[in-house]
């Protein structure tokens, strides 16, 4: 079982940058497939990025591509999100999440996942 705990959220200016953590417990992180989710307000949740076992391959959403960048360190049990050039739109409670399994077809998928953080959340003002 993996118990995760996001932080770094905050209240920011449309064009400023944040960096989101999600430490794990546990002694097999590095066997789970880490990925980030939002969620905003009347909305469903959605997959923002995902990244394999050992970091080496990472996925993104078409929105946040080339603006936001996952990784990990495994010797920390520890998931980041680097967000840049924040946008109003950005704004939502963030999550990370671990699974045990990756399907190249489903990753987006939240269902996928077996292990949720608490959320953390980000404001972009305008």
């Amino acid at each position: 079982q993996v118990q995760l705990v996001e932080s770094g959220g905050g209240l920011v200016q449309a064009g400023d940058s944040l960096n989101l953590s999600c430490a794990a417990s546990g002694r097999t992180f590095s066997s789970y497939v880490m990925g980030w989710f939002r969620q905003a307000p009347g909305k469903e949740r959605e997959f923002v990025a995902a990244t394999s076992w050992s970091g080496s391959n990472t996925y993104y959403a078409d929105s946040v591509k080339g603006r936001f960048t996952i990784s990990r360190d495994n010797a920390k049990n520890t998931v980041y999100l680097q967000l840049n050039s924040l946008k109003p739109e950005d704004t939502a409670v963030y999550y990370c999440a671990a699974s045990q399994y990756f399907s190249r077809t489903r990753y987006i998928w939240p269902s996928e996942y077996d292990y949720w953080g608490q959320g953390t959340q980000v404001t972009v003002s305008s």
